[in-house]
Parts: C-alpha cells; structure tokens; sequence
C-alpha cells in the first residue's frame, strides 16, 4: 500500500478506536467493541474514500459514512461466525465463543443498526445512499443463503459460483465505491462505473482467495493451505475439476468428497494431484485475471483525469498481488 493508503487507514483506525457504540448493559456492546478491535484490512472504508479523492480532497469530511460500511462488514462476520460454528475470528475467540450465540446475534443487530446511524448525516442525495445500502445488504445475505444451500447440492454451475460470490463478497466492494462516488456527488455514470469496477475486482478478488487456499504459501497465506479440499467447499477450484475430469479423476474426486475418515494431509495431496492434472490453477487464474481486466475496462471509462485514478489503480493491484 502506498503512503496515502496508509494514512487513509490510519484515519480510519482512529475513528474507530473514538467511536461510541453505547455502554449498557456492557454484555450487548462490549462485543461490539471486541470484534471492532480486532483489525482487518479495513479495505471497505478504504475503497469509500478512494473513490470520493478522486473527485474531492477532503476525505476526512466523509469517515463516518466510510466507516458505516466497516461495521456493516463486521455485524455479517459477527453472523457468519455463529452459522459456521468458527472458533477463531484474526486469531482470536469469536464473539459467540468469548460470549455466546444469543449475545452475538444482538450485538450483531445492533452493529446494523449503527451502520444506519453512521449514514445519516451523508452529504449528497441520502435516499439513494440508503437505498442502494439496502440493496448490497440484501445481497450479502442472498450469497450467505446460496453459499449454504451448496453444502447440500452434489455439483453447482460455473455461473450459479460465480453469481454467489458476486453477491457474498463483490457487492459490497461495488458498494463502497459507488458511496464514495455519491458523497462526492459525481454523476450517476461515474458512480455506476465504480461499483461495477468494485464486482468485477471482488470477483477475482473471491476467486484468487479460492486459488491460495490450495496453492497459497501458509506462512504468507495465515491459514491452513488446503482447508476448502478437507471441507469439501464447493470452490470454483472442485467445480471446475468436477466438469472437467475424465472417468477415473471424477472416481477419484468422488472417493475423497464422499470419505469421512481420512487423513487431511494425504486428502490435500491426492486432490490437488487431481487439480494438476487437469490444470485448475491456470483456469482459476484466467477467470480471475478475466475478472480483474473487465474491473479495469469499467475504470477506464470513467469521466476523470488519468492521472486521478493512480491511488485507486494501485490498490487494486495491491488487492491483486496479494498472497495472503
């Protein structure tokens, strides 16, 4: 990241760490408190104010509508945790673990209600802001549900994957840079190209995710390299390699999904033996780079000075290059 992007999170980190969620009973809010303090890449808040710079040069004036999408993001995390049973959250306890599922949800809710709160005062048109708010958190969950209804499918579509993770992860991207554009009060076709620009970015961004769990560097990565093949996730890595392989590689692929004792190790090895052979990581990577170029076009398009768009380019080749 580059030294404004650092700055920019700084202003973020430091609004929230001043940010008054309420204080009793200290059950429902010091959950809030917990999960808020416990970093990230901040990459939503900062995507807003990326996109409000280009057209204006007083990001400061709009960090509480940045920051209405960070704790959003957090409430979902909250609620995920709890549907995934997951016990680690950046390292540390999950709300529902530290607390207890009934505590989560509430805090949860009102990190929602909050989000709304931080939006309010929004200069330029407030309707709209709220509107389209509605529409990437509808869709958030939409992805949850569909995300949840493929534990139970024996296969899913290209497209139907793709569809999921456009709206579990890329719309809210979309979002936070479509916010930026409205509150800088821009026109509606700048704002539009932005949130189609953020889609097709969080869509490489979910697919390159994808490809590092299986053939990510685990130190870089931060997590156990191989974890979606033990849990049979219905990654676009196992969908491709579903349709594209021959008679004995599905037989194979067939063995280890349907197995319920195994050792994780050689379950790894043995799928991603079967991921070579058909070359999955090159196709991921060809969908993904496919995905980042149509973001790129989106940008390209847009009604400003080439030189405006750099510090947003440079982020999304930061997002792009990541190994972790």
């Amino acid at each position: 990241m580059t030294e404004n992007h650092l700055e920019l999170v700084k202003l973020v980190n430091n609004r929230l760490a001043e940010l008054q969620y309420g204080q009793d009973p200290k059950e429902l809010y010091e959950p809030i408190r917990y999960i808020m303090s416990l970093g990230g890449k901040r990459m939503r808040p900062l995507l807003v104010m990326l996109a409000y710079n280009l057209f204006k040069d007083d990001p400061e004036k709009i960090i509480d509508q940045a920051i209405a999408v960070e704790v959003f993001h957090n409430f979902t995390l909250v609620h995920d945790d709890i549907m995934d049973n997951a016990p680690l959250r950046r390292g540390k306890a999950t709300v529902h673990e530290k607390w207890n599922a009934s505590t989560a949800i509430l805090s949860g809710d009102v990190m929602m209600v909050k989000a709304y709160d931080l939006l309010l005062e929004a200069p330029g048109n407030l309707k709209q802001i709220i509107k389209d708010f509605n529409e990437a958190a509808a869709g958030v969950c939409e992805g949850q549900q569909m995300d949840m209804n493929f534990e139970s499918l024996p296969s899913v579509s290209e497209e139907t994957y793709i569809n999921m993770i456009r709206l579990k992860t890329a719309v809210l991207l979309g979002y936070s840079l479509k916010l930026g554009a409205l509150l800088a009060e821009t026109s509606q076709s700048n704002a539009d190209l932005l949130y189609d620009f953020g889609v097709k970015i969080g869509i490489g961004f979910q697919l390159k995710d994808d490809m590092l769990d299986v053939y990510g560097d685990q130190e870089k990565f931060g997590k156990q390299v191989g974890g979606d093949i033990i849990s049979n996730k219905k990654t676009f890595l196992l969908l491709k390699a579903l349709e594209l392989a021959n008679e004995e590689q599905h037989d194979n692929l067939q063995f280890w999904l349907t197995k319920k004792e195994f050792d994780a190790q050689q379950k790894v090895k043995a799928v991603t033996k079967i991921y070579d052979q058909i070359g999955i990581h090159e196709l991921t990577a060809a969908k993904m780079n496919e995905y980042f170029d149509m973001g790129f076009e989106a940008l390209e398009k847009m009604e400003i000075p080439q030189e405006k768009r750099q510090s947003l380019k440079s982020f999304a080749a930061y997002l792009i290059d990541r190994e972790k």
